[in-house]
């Protein structure tokens, strides 16, 4: 005797919904597209919209990767995914057969993904209520952190035009991101900057290893700055903030040393930095790496991070990294 449950099924495709029986009392219902079972163990399926379209292949344990493809194509061969369990996190990191291939380019992906994770879990672990994010650009370390779920304050600071423009357009549906039209330095001053580097506009000259790296060096228009002193613009935009706990990021091709300078004594209100570092230097009287760490050492910070941002292709060698540092007596007491 049919039962209630098959005969409501049987209705359902004549009301324009699809049915996918997956056995006694259990069924999935659509609004639009076929559903497919694709059987990868014992218990258990996967439910795709076409079949034809959908290629499985096993990642390890308990894994597997459905992969679209076009219509026509062969499916990917298994074994194209490879599952590496990450110690004992509880985390894998997939990896198809072209990750391998480039494997300058998938280390420093790794490292800036990494890189961002280390901060935004250093942002909650400090109790951070604002970023000072210097050397803005077009707003990427905003967006990058509230990605990663970092929901306080931002203040950012770009002083290029066209940089500030767009970065103005990335915070403006954001209450909490304010930006400045102006960057930071030792003095107040007006400046020439280099721009047409796109990311790397800089108030140094390139160097000559730095010629010799980009092409983009060759050609250069400069335009007109404003640049004002950290420990000047902190009472504003920590205004109204119980409590601040602040974060300074610098980004300002071989400038950072020059911001950290111009915080003063106030620089002892910082809980953590990241601080763009050269190991090989692409700005003519930029600070190499060991000095730029030393100074913020000295300053009662310590290191948390480093990440490769560029490596240079035939030697390997990193140019620069990312510099994470915490002040350690800055840290929440546990419990």
């Amino acid at each position: 005797m049919e039962t209630l449950f098959r005969r409501l099924l049987r209705l359902m495709p004549r009301l324009g919904l699809h049915v996918t029986d997956l056995g006694p009392g259990t069924a999935v219902v659509s609004r639009r597209g076929g559903r497919a079972r694709i059987p990868v163990d014992q218990g258990a399926d996967l439910l795709v919209r076409n079949v034809d379209r959908y290629s499985v292949t096993g990642a390890g344990k308990d894994m597997w990767v459905v992969q679209g493809t076009k219509p026509g194509k062969a499916p990917e061969p298994s074994g194209g995914w490879t599952g590496v369990r990450l110690g004992d996190t509880g985390a894998h990191l997939l990896l198809n057969d072209h990750a391998s291939a480039d494997e300058r380019r998938f280390q420093l992906a790794a490292g800036a993904y990494l890189c961002s994770q280390h901060v935004a879990a250093m942002l909650e672990a400090y109790r951070v209520n604002c970023v000072f994010d210097v050397g803005a650009n077009a707003g990427q370390y905003g967006k990058r952190l509230r990605r990663f779920g970092y929901t306080g304050r931002i203040v950012s600071f770009e002083p290029t035009s066209d940089a500030f423009a767009r970065l103005e357009r990335a915070a403006k549906d954001d209450p909490d991101w304010q930006v400045c039209h102006f960057g930071l330095g030792r003095e107040d001053a007006m400046m020439s900057i280099h721009t047409g580097w796109n990311s790397m506009n800089s108030l140094l000259p390139p160097s000559d290893y730095g010629r010799g790296r980009y092409k983009r060096f060759a050609r250069t228009q400069t335009e007109e700055i404003e640049i004002r002193r950290l420990d000047e613009v902190m009472e504003k935009a920590l205004d109204g903030i119980t409590g601040p706990r602040p974060y300074l990021k610098m980004d300002t091709q071989g400038y950072d040393l020059e911001v950290f300078a111009g915080a003063g004594e106030r620089i002892a209100d910082f809980v953590g930095l990241q601080s763009e570092v050269a190991a090989l230097r692409l700005y003519e009287g930029s600070p190499g790496m060991a000095e730029a760490i030393a100074v913020y050492e000295r300053s009662g910070f310590g290191i948390s991070g480093m990440y490769p941002v560029t490596r240079e292709e035939t030697t390997g060698r990193v140019v620069e990294f990312d510099c994470v540092m915490m002040r350690a007596d800055a840290a929440p007491a546990k419990g």
